[in-house]
């Protein structure tokens, strides 16, 4: 049984659970210290232990990158996702658990910036098992948004700050040759399955090069170019389609525009003639709502595929084609 994990975009805190927090005084502490590791390494065994035998198991941060290790790696991988479905992935602490599952990956794959936490796991755990999906790409540079017009909303950023903006996923193109390359590690790990890897690889990339091409032929006459989102998500999307984003927050999301931004923002939208602000399924839209109000246009969803509601029947296939469905309309396109 091999072991593969994959991390890509959550903002990470380790902050392992206190198994010390509300035992009684009288408790000596030889003895709470001893229970508290006996606990914790019974945990870390049942980390693993419930991968189906001959399966190599993948552990996925979020949303795309459990769909890209679901097909590539088909019936000869274990896929869990740490971030919950529904959930926003920025909010995703790593547990004692899961640091150990980092711990006994044979491969870790992540986009190095996105998870601060998972950066530090990777960096201490599965340092030469490792894939950085940013590092397979070309990068683009973070959206140079003013800092003093920006207010972190919760004091911290979600992102490391690594020089590139991290949403590599949503280019088609992209996220083609991150599946091409994960083939090749899928199948340097598992040799058993190793043409199996690399032409599930071959078929998602064929399916994401037909993505590029809904997009590029659905694009190619607008009215308008500038698409104004929720936060700096859109970058990759952009650049490919000939597209300007025009962002509320920056590349994290819990930062929000100060009252000079917003005005900013205002005026921005109605001198683009822009007719939507983009909101997101996963994150507030209230600022959002209030910009659309003041500029006097309306907001519909742009999905920066972070994650899928429990029960859904979409997948990031799915998703982008109803992003592109969005896109049309909004900028007039014919």
């Amino acid at each position: 049984m091999t072991t593969v994990f994959i991390f890509v975009h959550n903002r990470e805190v380790l902050r392992p659970r206190n198994p010390l927090r509300a035992v009684p005084a009288s408790v000596p502490a030889a003895a709470l210290a001893a229970a508290g590791l006996g606990a914790a390494l019974a945990g870390c065994g049942s980390a693993v232990a419930d991968v189906p035998p001959g399966r190599t198991s993948v552990v996925a941060s979020f949303y795309p990158a459990a769909w890209l290790a679901e097909r590539v790696g088909g019936g000869d991988v274990y896929v869990r996702t740490l971030t919950r479905p529904g959930a926003e992935p920025h909010d995703l602490e790593l547990t004692a658990r899961q640091v150990a599952q980092v711990e006994k990956a044979d491969l870790a794959v992540y986009v190095k910036g996105v998870q601060p936490a998972v950066d530090d796991a990777v960096g201490k755990h599965a340092k030469g098992r490792s894939l950085d999906a940013a590092g397979l790409v070309r990068t683009l540079p973070p959206p140079s948004d003013d800092e003093s017009e920006i207010e972190e909303h919760d004091g911290d950023r979600g992102h490391a700050d690594v020089g590139y903006d991290p949403h590599v996923w949503l280019d088609p193109v992209r996220m083609a040759t991150i599946a091409t390359a994960l083939g090749d590690r899928l199948a340097k790990a598992d040799t058993a399955h190793a043409a199996a890897y690399k032409q599930r690889a071959q078929t998602v990339a064929v399916q994401l090069t037909g993505l590029d091409r809904r997009f590029r032929d659905g694009l190619e006459n607008c009215a308008r170019r500038d698409i104004v989102t929720a936060h700096a998500a859109f970058g990759y999307l952009a650049q490919r389609y000939g597209l300007r984003q025009v962002s509320i927050a920056g590349i994290d999301p819990s930062m929000e525009p100060s009252p000079k931004r917003l005005a900013g923002l205002t005026r921005e939208v109605r001198a683009a003639g822009a007719t939507t602000i983009f909101t997101e399924r996963l994150v507030s839209s209230k600022v959002a709502d209030s910009l659309a109000r003041e500029a006097g246009v309306r907001t519909a969803v742009l999905d920066p595929v972070e994650g899928v509601g429990p029960g859904s029947s979409d997948d990031y296939l799915t998703v982008m084609d109803r992003n592109l469905r969005t896109l049309r309309p909004a900028l007039g396109c014919s």
